[in-house]
């Protein structure tokens, strides 16, 4: 007769591989450039997390029906559509909003421009700004002229900011 070790968790002691759950996010960006440099960049453990960022240059009722085709085709954990109010008719940016949480998307949108963005990393805004203005603001905040479409935006905002819109996953 063999005996049993008696284990209170039922379980057995040895180890087994185990691995972290990776979560896969799909941004799909109304812009080509701007967005897609900003979220591409994101800090993130790569093990952990797995961006995958579209920039579609796409008006936000096409960019959710995007979307929508793209999560089809692979499996995102959530996705993001991002676009600016901008002339878009209220209409279609409206529709864009109700589309999307139909989904289950998330949406960030930003009135006028994305740019809005990287303003928030240096100072709390609470009042809409004319697109034009953005440029200079930037360039003031920076300290050098701002470049629009920059690659490196991303670490450049993390470096200066002072309020803390972070995404560290």
């Amino acid at each position: 007769m063999s005996k049993k070790k008696n284990n209170s968790q039922g379980y057995s002691q040895r180890k087994v591989n185990t691995r972290e759950v990776k979560q896969r996010f799909l941004i799909v960006c109304e812009g080509e450039k701007t967005e897609p440099n900003y979220f591409i960049s994101f800090r993130v453990p790569k093990n952990v997390v797995e961006i995958d960022v579209q920039g579609l240059g796409e008006n936000p009722s096409k960019l959710v029906q995007s979307a929508k085709k793209l999560k089809k085709h692979d499996d995102y954990d959530q996705v993001w559509c991002v676009f600016d109010r901008d002339s878009w008719t209220p209409e279609d940016f409206n529709n864009a909003i109700k589309n999307a949480q139909q989904q289950g998307f998330k949406v960030a949108y930003s009135h006028e421009a994305f740019e809005v963005w990287y303003v928030l990393h240096f100072e709390f805004l609470n009042t809409g700004i004319p697109r034009t203005d953005y440029l200079n603001k930037l360039t003031s905040l920076f300290g050098r002229e701002y470049h629009k479409n920059s690659e490196t935006i991303y670490d450049e905002l993390y470096d200066k900011q002072s309020i803390g819109i972070r995404f560290d996953f």
